[in-house]
């Protein structure tokens, strides 16, 4: 791979396109929004001193480029990288975008959190080039990226995704079938559906289950996974507390008004200042920093 393209610099897109240039590709990004491409220099800056901190060889050649156009930005491009908002009809509208600027031996991901691929493949001129590849947030710290082909994806793709992957160093894993939310947040969000609902009924507050679910299965989970704690816990005990656990899990299938009513006041979380907790733009930097720091110390350590 010469050229990797990343469109949307919002949460992730930096991250991205930061771990990509460190591989020594030359990498062009570009966001339809002023704001994002002035801003992505920080980001670019934060992430490449985190890979710094892993250890990260750098073998960039060139700095990553912030493109004024997408054009530009998709210009000799091998790869694409579609990291722009999770909303289906503006994925959709970017994707025919770039299907009309690229060879049509351009291998087109998305780092869709959940929208299925063979959504995004139709009305798509070579869509067996379409591919998911959903990385985990924050990108530049977390190995783990999905890999997840639509009803046309080629296994070709499939498979030259994943030696991709390996390249870069990181660990990709194939989900089978294109379903909604692929395995990652299937499991995050049934999970934090859990804890909503253990919150808004009185059970534990917000703080004493964060410190609950980090250092009680968070912290077993980044060592055993959840099949391998299965066998460790022994299937017999799944079995008998899960006979009359599973029937009191909460399973609504709408969201909580704990989330909906915040949403709806505007308090969205850290980039608001104030969601499930509050903010103020210096403990933001704090949490930022440490959290890094954490991310950086657990990684190395499970790499050892």
């Amino acid at each position: 791979m010469s050229k990797a393209a990343v469109v949307g610099l919002g949460t992730m897109g930096p991250g991205i396109a930061q771990t990509l240039a460190r591989t020594g590709m030359e990498v062009v990004a570009f966001d339809v929004s002023e704001d994002q491409r002035k801003k992505a220099g920080d980001g670019l800056t934060m992430a490449g001193n985190v890979l710094n901190a892993l250890g990260v060889p750098d073998k960039s050649k060139v700095p990553v480029k912030i493109a004024g156009s997408l054009k530009e930005c998709l210009d000799g491009a091998t790869m694409v990288v579609e990291t722009v908002p999770e909303r289906l009809e503006i994925k959709a509208a970017v994707f025919k975008e770039i299907d009309a600027l690229v060879d049509k031996k351009c291998i087109l991901a998305s780092n869709t959190s959940g929208i299925p691929i063979t959504k995004l493949q139709e009305n798509i001129s070579a869509p067996e080039r379409v591919v998911g590849m959903h990385w985990s947030n924050p990108p530049h710290i977390i190995p783990m990226i999905e890999v997840i082909a639509g009803d046309k994806t080629s296994p070709a793709t499939v498979t030259w995704m994943v030696d991709t992957i390996k390249s870069l160093g990181l660990l990709p894993v194939v989900v089978q079938k294109d379903v909604p939310g692929f395995v990652e947040n299937r499991v995050l969000y049934a999970l934090l559906r859990e804890c909503v609902d253990l919150v808004d009924q009185g059970v534990i507050d917000a703080e004493g289950l964060d410190t609950c679910v980090s250092w009680g299965i968070g912290y077993k989970l980044s060592v055993i996974g959840p099949m391998a704690l299965l066998d460790m816990a022994g299937l017999d005990i799944y079995q008998a507390v899960g006979s009359y656990l599973n029937k009191e899990l909460c399973n609504r299938g709408d969201l909580s008004p704990y989330v909906t009513e915040r949403t709806a006041a505007g308090k969205l979380g850290m980039k608001t200042g104030s969601g499930v907790f509050s903010y103020t733009p210096e403990k933001i930097a704090e949490l930022r920093q440490l959290r890094a720091k954490r991310l950086v110390a657990v990684r190395k350590a499970l790499e050892s």
